[in-house]
């Protein structure tokens, strides 16, 4: 990956010192098992990034001028449970700087890592995993660290819930609480509020871009069909950032199609929409609590 900075933004609003937001780049695509490519997904992420106007309609800011510091990418890549290791450790050190960290991959065994280094930092730490698959296994093709067990550490050590399942191993059940599962076949329902009212009070979110409907978004490596859409999908990210304190948050398995843009795109939008509603409403809560 060639440094640059994320969306091209001004060097004063791309250094660490001053940044608000770290983005750390994990281009590791070790235990897919079927589209190969989302080691690619940083830099799609980035190249779309660049594209973006910087203006957000909806919230009426220019997010990025809180700064966003472009870490070094975590590299490692000779074993699962190495590279599992270093995003934990690189994750854990942006914030014991007290920087909002956020994280785009790569494979969901990437967040591993990250969950676990979010779980240690704040206490009572629910994990809100929008995704289209359960990734429930203990273990898989040899390792705890394969994508298919990306929330299995989080399902014993945190409070997860689950938006937008539908397609799942049956002994994923086993570890599966399914009070905090929002099924994509029900999402037509009210459920949102019922989410938000299961979850402590600090939140981390690991959106596996497969979540979304191949309609809106084909260049993932497990596409599924039957998934969320663009509105539905930023109304409970908004929620979430209004009423609970967001601690950070991973995007992942964006496999980008060289004849295939529009995914790419959405990533970075999607990624600029969640820093817009995480400074918006960053002293929401506590507003409410001082009425």
């Amino acid at each position: 990956m060639s440094k640059k900075n994320y969306a091209g933004i001004p060097d004063k609003y791309a250094r660490l010192d001053d940044a608000k937001v770290v983005l750390i780049p994990v281009p590791y695509d070790g235990t897919s098992t079927w589209g190969k490519g989302a080691d690619k997904g940083p830099d799609a992420f980035l190249e779309a990034s660049e594209n973006m106007e910087l203006f957000d309609i909806e919230t009426r800011t220019e997010v990025y001028k809180k700064g966003v510091y472009l870490a070094p990418p975590v590299t490692e890549n000779s074993s699962p449970e190495k590279m599992v290791e270093a995003v934990h450790k690189t994750v854990k050190n942006y914030i014991k700087q007290e920087k909002f960290v956020t994280i785009f991959g790569g494979e969901h065994s990437i967040s591993i890592g990250t969950i676990r280094a979010f779980n240690e930092s704040f206490e009572d730490l629910t994990v809100v995993q929008i995704d289209a698959h359960a990734d429930l296994r203990p273990e898989y093709e040899g390792t705890t660290c394969n994508h298919a067990c990306a929330v299995h550490e989080a399902s014993k050590k945190t409070n997860l819930i689950q938006v937008g399942i539908r397609s799942m191993d049956i002994s994923e059940m086993d570890h599966m609480d399914e009070n905090q599962v929002y099924w994509a076949h029900d999402l037509y329902e009210d459920w949102m509020e019922d989410a938000i009212g299961q979850m402590t009070p600090n939140v981390f979110i690991t959106i596996d871009l497969d979540a979304f409907d191949p309609s809106i978004l084909p260049s993932t490596g497990t596409p599924e069909p039957g998934g969320m859409f663009w509105y539905e999908t930023l109304e409970f990210l908004k929620l979430m950032f209004k009423k609970k304190n967001v601690v950070g948050f991973d995007i992942v398995e964006l496999n980008p199609n060289e004849n295939e843009k529009s995914s790419d795109f959405l990533a970075a939008k999607l990624y600029y929409k969640m820093l817009s509603y995480k400074f918006k409403y960053l002293n929401h809560n506590e507003d409410e609590d001082d009425e």
